[in-house]
């Protein structure tokens, strides 16, 4: 393979740094946190799809969350697993497969935001509008709910990763344990502040709807949980808004250790893990937290485990 070829066709990609003593163990945690993952999510949506007293439009919801976690596991861990038991020189990953990585990468990121935003929803209209609950929240509201916050999300991502792909690149480095945009626009040589200004746009957007969405759909439920004097409206507000905010917590705490890292270059090692973390710790604990707080799921669980030792 010449290095023109090389050069515009493959991309090197810098992966994970380990020590050859490292590569192994390092392997088989990240392979054990993957599968972990995997099986979790792929459980829950087994779970909710098959139990009809789970079809509702909370259970509904709940399933855009680990159809992301699937997503946001897959599209970087079998690669970098693959890239960690390879030498440093020979990590290859074409420009093609590359830019649909850092796609999904960006999907997932985004996503994350907007299925929560759209799941708070579900938890102010219960808690606050329970009499209207069933009106409200009907199959059509739930499909609708789902499509917006995919849609955004495809819509903000097919723009910021449509204007990087249009750049001719002199580089073939990617600086990243895995491809993403910023990763892709720094393989060029060409003026790239579009791609800064409407990074920076796609960034303040995710975040800024899901936290202000957040936060005044909880400011109305504690307003209401305060003037009511119904301690079972009060403890299911909180048993259900508890698992929501954790879960939320999670995800935006793991994303900013790594956008606060990102700002600091001499941590850039640090920063890198952080990424992976990004991928993996939400995507793992997600489906421990609801599983485990959310009622319904944990009896139905508690009733398999059950009958399956009953079997045995």
């Amino acid at each position: 393979m010449d290095n023109l070829t090389l050069r515009h066709s493959f991309l090197l990609v810098e992966g994970l740094k380990v020590t050859p003593q490292s590569s192994q163990p390092v392997f088989i945690v990240l392979l054990l946190a993957y599968v972990f993952s995997m099986v979790s999510n792929i459980g829950l949506l087994v779970l909710i799809s098959t139990e009809r007293n789970l079809h509702d439009p909370m259970h509904f919801l709940f399933c855009n969350l680990p159809v992301n976690d699937i997503i946001g596991t897959t599209v970087i861990m079998p690669r970098l697993l693959q890239d960690i038991l390879k030498e440093a020189s020979e990590r290859y990953i074409s420009y093609v497969e590359c830019v649909i990585q850092a796609y999904f990468v960006h999907i997932f990121t985004a996503a994350c935001h907007y299925v929560l935003m759209i799941m708070a929803f579900d938890r102010y209209v219960a808690i606050c509008n329970p009499l209207r609950y069933t009106a409200i929240m009907t199959n059509k509201m739930v499909i609708k709910l789902s499509i917006f916050a995919w849609g955004l999300a495809f819509l903000l991502v097919t723009i910021m990763i449509g204007l990087t792909v249009r750049l001719s690149h002199c580089r073939y480095k990617i600086e990243n344990p895995f491809c993403d945009n910023a990763s892709l626009f720094k393989l060029s040589c060409e003026n790239v502040v579009i791609n800064n200004i409407f990074g920076i746009i796609y960034t303040v957007v995710a975040l800024s709807l899901s936290a202000v969405s957040i936060v005044i759909t909880y400011v109305k439920i504690a307003t209401v949980c305060i003037t009511s004097k119904n301690k079972a409206l009060n403890s299911k507000a909180i048993k259900t808004c508890s698992t929501h905010l954790a879960v939320y917590l999670i995800m935006f705490i793991s994303g900013a250790v790594f956008i606060f890292l990102h700002r600091l270059p001499e941590y850039s090692d640090s920063r890198k893990l952080a990424s992976i973390m990004f991928h993996i710790v939400p995507t793992g604990l997600n489906p421990l937290v609801y599983g485990l707080q959310t009622k319904e799921i944990r009896q139905k669980i508690v009733k398999l485990w059950c009958r399956k030792k009953l079997i045995l």
